[in-house]
């Protein structure tokens, strides 16, 4: 018994295509479109002045509203400005309490500088101690060299 033939023949794909005939298209043609019909001048007039139209609509509720929201704005500010005109002019408690405030405010920054200069002398007087044996130490061998 004999094996079987699995060789695949070479098939060009142009040959086939043509040997299956014409493609059916599904839609419209260049022609379909072409030949299309349009609206006339006049109709197409009408059509962007009923556009126009629409737009002028909206336009006029668009300012009503926002005559409407101008309107309310006035009146809350209105009621802001009658309740700061009490707070405009503050009484002497609380000038009193501000004046606290910054007095508090000045210290805390004074002795912060003053801790700050404190802490460096501290750093200087121990380095200088340091070094002060060691300087005494070449200023002595200079002066026996001499």
């Amino acid at each position: 018994m004999g094996k079987r033939d699995n060789r695949v023949a070479y098939v060009n794909p142009i040959a086939a295509a043509r040997a299956r005939g014409p493609v059916q298209n599904s839609g419209p043609t260049i022609q379909d479109y072409l030949s299309r019909p349009r609206p006339t001048w006049e109709e197409l007039k009408e059509q962007l002045e009923k556009k126009k139209k629409g737009s002028r609509a909206l336009a006029d509720f668009e300012d009503k509203m926002n005559d409407k929201w101008r309107k309310e704005l006035a009146k809350n500010r209105e009621k802001l400005l009658g309740g700061s005109d009490k707070d405009k002019k503050p009484s002497d408690k609380e000038k009193e309490k501000k004046d606290k405030k910054e007095k508090r405010k000045r210290e805390k920054k004074k002795s912060n500088r003053d801790e700050k200069k404190m802490k460096k002398k501290r750093k200087r007087k121990k380095s200088s101690a340091r070094k002060g044996p060691n300087t005494s130490e070449e200023e002595s061998d200079a002066e026996s060299k001499v």
